[in-house]
């Protein structure tokens, strides 16, 4: 019998992190979770932590890791991934990017394992090319608000390249667009989350800026396919995943708003600075080297997503969001 191959999964239990966790172990993967829990929650991988082929780390990826053993994979998706989160703590977003990174990287190369980072749209910044393709190399402010998590990831970009070119590592690079499913934060700040927590708790929905901005959302198993596909490829340049189906932020609201039933109205605030007017992915590359394009719709995708919110209690919906580490045993 062929030994299991064993992944390393940072930002375990984040969003993503938690659904890879999940489409590994149901691959029979022996995965490796580590998180620091500053975004992430242990909720999202309680129900891994009785299967043989699970184990997790509460560590912080920036500083240095040590994994027993032969690693055949790493996926590095350790990050703060919402304004929120990045405007709340700035340091811990660029540590991640850059500190993080390096660890993985430099783990990596002692193990002989393959690396996929998480890169994201934001490397496009507020694009002057529409829609973006992986060629562009972006309009992006450094010194702004949003820059922390835009050069961090542009940063581990290129260091993850460069391990790459100089010592041989085997890579992959996804840049995620828009994504949503069950496990996101209501309170992140994410548009999404954002419209379906206001019409869950009776608030009018707050669009930024006149609505005419657009984003194009990806449902996160359509997402998770994407990395599957992209870690098993030969391909060591960025590759983009997330849905083409652009939508605007009004229109969206919109949609919400017939989702959910409620007859709330929509309220308009100050554009954020630096905020991207539109985004939406290439996925040319995806399709043509990976074979990849997204399977569920944004009216199904939203459905199974608001089905997830509304199992929430009400003081989870407004509930201002930690973690309680000591109540799980980790093994």
């Amino acid at each position: 019998m062929s030994q299991k191959k064993r992944i390393l999964i940072t930002g375990a239990a984040g969003f993503l992190g938690s659904h890879l966790c999940d489409r590994f172990i149901a691959e029979d993967y022996h995965v490796i979770g580590m998180d620091n829990l500053i975004t992430g929650n242990l909720a999202n991988i309680e129900h891994l932590f009785p299967l043989e082929n699970f184990e997790f780390y509460n560590h912080d990826v920036s500083k240095f890791i040590h994994v027993a053993g032969e690693l055949d994979y790493i996926l590095h998706f350790a990050s703060p991934a919402s304004p929120i989160d990045y405007l709340k703590i700035p340091i811990q977003t660029l540590k991640v990017g850059s500190l993080g990174i390096h660890n993985c990287l430099g783990l990596a190369k002692a193990k002989g394992a393959r690396v996929l980072i998480a890169s994201t749209s934001e490397v496009y910044g507020d694009p002057n090319v529409h829609p973006q393709k992986e060629e562009y190399w972006g309009n992006v402010n450094p010194v702004g608000p949003r820059g922390v998590y835009d050069e961090a990831k542009r940063f581990q970009e290129a260091i993850t390249m460069a391990y790459h070119t100089f010592h041989g590592v085997e890579t992959r690079i996804v840049r995620i667009f828009n994504t949503y499913g069950p496990r996101m934060r209501l309170n992140d700040g994410r548009v999404l989350p954002a419209f379906i927590g206001q019409a869950l708790r009776g608030e009018d929905l707050t669009i930024f800026g006149d609505g005419s901005q657009t984003r194009s959302f990806c449902y996160v198993d359509d997402l998770v396919e994407g990395i599957y596909r992209l870690l098993h490829s030969d391909y060591v340049q960025p590759v983009n995943i997330g849905n083409p189906d652009e939508i605007t932020i009004k229109d969206f609201a919109e949609e919400i708003i017939k989702l959910t039933g409620t007859d709330q109205k929509v309220i308009y605030k100050e554009l954020p600075v630096d905020d991207p007017k539109q985004r939406q992915p290439d996925i040319t590359k995806a399709r043509e080297i990976l074979g990849w394009e997204p399977k569920i719709d944004r009216a199904e995708g939203l459905k199974r997503t608001y089905a997830y919110f509304k199992t929430l209690s009400s003081e989870e919906l407004n509930k201002v969001e930690h973690n309680n580490f000591d109540k799980y045993i980790i093994r």
